[in-house]
């Protein structure tokens, strides 16, 4: 007596087996796959895959899994996995849309015994996974953008300083969407210029130097997080890093890093931070005229903690609402 004839004797349905859907993240290194995955790969009883340069397949073959490149119908599916065999199939990087529409349009109609449906996840992004995509987009308009291809490092200046102050405005306007779109425009400041870095005959540079740069930099200044030494207050971290910066950079003045481009108000309260900061005897100078004044002001504001380009934002903001009330636009 065979199963099907055991099944219809007994009134017991045929075990309609089960179909697995197995998705991979092209963010992670092929091969680097979860242990259920390899679990259910090495106990199916058949491995399908439609894309035959999907980048899995050589490292599912080298550990001895069979995967047929085969693109079968929902239907021959359901058949497949008829008296409780198992089919797992290796999703493209589409996820193979019109199968599970298929699928799901069959399950629907009531008329098939539908063998049970899973998706698993075999591998999963991990953190700031979605840079690598940026940085692969970045490529790609720079490559085929008649715009993007010809920027330089010193056409797209004014456009970091143009996001930098979008993002603090959405910063000081509590905007949520706001703030994660304009953070976005200011990473894609740094990514465009890494990109345009890369190009360069002398000293060519990547975003993944940039990234390294940065990182060795923060391990470094923070001792007591990645080293030996402790710190309890924002004061002792702060000394630390003032500390550490001093040594690298060695510098003969206080002033040395202090870019002069930047905003009247920054400038001078910079500049008094340092003074501050190295404990150096030097009063402000004395003279006619505002520019004196606000030096003495923003001076001051440093000394009290409060930073005077954030200070004199507010107050023009206050005063452009006070203006648009005044001409009835307001609100």
């Amino acid at each position: 007596m065979n199963a099907t004839t055991a099944d219809t004797t007994s009134g017991t349905a045929p075990d309609p087996g089960r179909i697995v859907l197995l998705t991979t993240s092209h963010r992670v290194a092929p091969g680097l796959l979860s242990w259920p995955a390899w679990q259910v790969l090495r106990g199916a009883d058949r491995v399908l895959c439609a894309d035959g340069t999907h980048p899995q397949l050589p490292y599912l073959r080298e550990a001895g899994i069979r995967v047929d490149e085969a693109a079968p119908t929902a239907e021959e599916l359901v058949a497949a996995c008829a008296g409780g065999h198992t089919v797992v199939v290796v999703a493209t990087g589409e996820g193979d849309p019109a199968l599970t529409d298929r699928l799901a349009r069959l399950a629907g109609s009531g008329r098939v015994q539908m063998p049970d449906l899973e998706l698993l996840p075999a591998s999963y992004d991990l953190p700031g996974a979605r840079l690598l995509d940026l940085v692969q987009v970045m490529d790609r308009i720079r490559a085929e953008c008649p715009w993007s291809s010809r920027r330089t490092h010193e056409g797209l200046a004014k456009y970091a300083i143009e996001e930098a102050y979008e993002l603090v405005e959405a910063i000081e306007d509590g905007d949520r969407d706001e703030l994660r779109e304009e953070l976005g425009d200011v990473l894609l400041q740094v990514v465009f210029h890494a990109r345009i870095a890369e190009e360069d005959p002398d000293a060519p540079f990547s975003v993944d130097d940039v990234a390294g740069t940065i990182v060795d930099k923060l391990i470094h200044r923070h001792p007591h997080v990645f080293g030996d030494e402790t710190a309890s207050t924002p004061e002792e971290v702060r000394e630390h890093w003032l500390r550490t910066k001093a040594a690298e950079k060695r510098r003969t003045s206080v002033t040395e890093g202090v870019p002069l481009g930047q905003p009247g108000l920054a400038l001078a309260a910079k500049l008094a931070s340092r003074v501050r900061t190295a404990g150096l005897p030097v009063p402000l100078p004395s003279g006619e005229g505002v520019g004196y004044e606000l030096l003495a002001l923003a001076a001051r504001a440093e000394a009290e903690g409060t930073d005077p380009e954030a200070a004199l934002r507010a107050a023009a903001r206050a005063y452009r609402d006070a203006i648009r009330e005044a001409e009835g636009t307001g609100g």
